[in-house]
């Protein structure tokens, strides 16, 4: 049996869809916030006096009279508060400072030392100190993707071997010491949301982001709202079977998609290029084949290296594969890819749509639209910016 609201609850409700509505539009009176939220014009002008307190939104002028006296505007204030967002990536810590529009007012890195045996805990406390020292207004809450399998609605980590983390309580732990919201997400997940609220995709309601680097993993939106899955598989499209007999990939099966489209396993396939051709333009930025590096591997190709193009074609194949089963299962029209991998560029992009092209129905190919993101390295911490304002301000 349904409970009727208190009136503690209405209020915060009645709240939060003013702020909403503000937060939507520039410029609104308060009849205009009456009319959209079907609040009476009493109620509205209560809440909007609080959050005027409250530093949220203020009177920014009159609008243009329709007969009578002209209406008061009201603007947000985007810096009222601020919201703290976090990557623990692989290689590197990556946090930022956000206003209330996702607009990054402080970012900064933090490397994770190679082969760390020490409380990696120790680690994102030391991240967070430095942000909480930047912050220039009150926070709302902090945002964390983390690699590996998260419960996100218990904010526990159930596993993460970078980290070292397993079962770990990490929401619980950090909002005892710091005492404000925590919220954490896979990391994918965190760039699916990114990508969606701030990288021009608020309009389509079904979007979905692979994520590439070591691994490769997607995250997806459906009807407008992130897919978060509580098992084992949290877009794990990675360990999606792309080549028979392949290479054994750390799960231990042969043929997943990291064995070709990761960047340790395009490094890797670079190496052998280098080895076999003595013209290869691999030979021009490393003195040795065991220096070759992700970099030198971008900068070969973009100087014309033909084997190196040849095989960027090949992973696009294999990326093609994967994205075509979620366009298949989720008929999804938008792919947005985001890491490294968006240096190989078009290339990349034309072997991918031929790839779905050849293996799933022409024109629901070519209604897909794939594209590389534009939030690049901040899409996590920008998603994890919006998972705060989500939870926390209803947005």
């Amino acid at each position: 049996m349904l409970q009727k609201a208190t009136q503690q609850q209405t209020k915060r409700h009645n709240k939060r869809l003013v702020l909403r509505t503000v937060y939507g539009e520039d410029a609104l009176s308060r009849a205009n916030i009456a009319r959209s939220t079907h609040l009476t014009p009493t109620t509205v002008s209560n809440i909007v006096s609080e959050l005027i307190e409250e530093g949220f939104i203020e009177e920014v002028g009159r609008g243009p009279s329709k007969g009578g006296k002209p209406p008061i505007l009201l603007n947000l204030i985007a810096d009222a508060r601020s919201i703290i967002g976090i990557d623990l990536g692989n290689r590197t810590f990556r946090g930022g400072i956000f206003d209330l529009r996702g607009n990054i007012q402080y970012c900064i890195e933090m490397p994770v030392p190679k082969n760390q045996n020490g409380n990696m805990l120790d680690l994102v406390h030391k991240h967070i100190q430095q942000l909480l020292a930047k912050a220039n207004s009150p926070l709302i809450g902090l945002g964390i993707g983390t690699p590996g399998i998260t419960n996100t609605n218990r904010g526990i980590v159930r596993e993460a071997v970078n980290l070292g983390w397993r079962d770990f309580p990490l929401q619980e732990l950090l909002e005892a010491r710091y005492d404000i919201p925590i919220h954490i997400a896979n990391d994918s997940q965190m760039a699916a949301l990114g990508e969606f609220t701030f990288g021009g995709y608020q309009g389509r309601p079904n979007l979905v982001v692979v994520k590439t680097g070591q691994g490769i993993s997607a995250g997806i939106v459906l009807n407008r709202h992130l897919y978060i899955s509580e098992h084992s598989g949290q877009g794990e499209i990675g360990h999606v079977l792309v080549q028979e007999n392949g290479n054994l990939c750390r799960c231990g099966n042969r043929g997943c998609l990291e064995t070709i489209a990761s960047t340790d396993a395009i490094v890797e396939k670079a190496k052998v290029l280098a080895r076999q051709c003595p013209d290869s333009k691999l030979h021009q930025f490393a003195k040795q084949v065991e220096d070759i590096d992700l970099e030198m591997v971008f900068l070969a190709f973009e100087a014309g290296d033909k084997q190196l193009q040849q095989h960027v074609a090949k992973i696009g194949c294999a990326i093609g594969i994967a994205v075509t089963h979620l366009v298949a299962i989720l008929d999804v029209d938008h792919i947005v890819l985001n890491g490294p991998l968006a240096r190989f560029g078009d290339r990349l992009l034309s072997a991918i749509k031929q790839e779905m092209r050849r293996r799933f129905a022409l024109i629901t190919a070519n209604e897909t639209e794939i594209a590389f993101s534009r939030l690049e390295q901040n899409i996590v911490i920008q998603g994890a910016a919006a998972l705060v304002l989500s939870y926390e301000m209803g947005m």
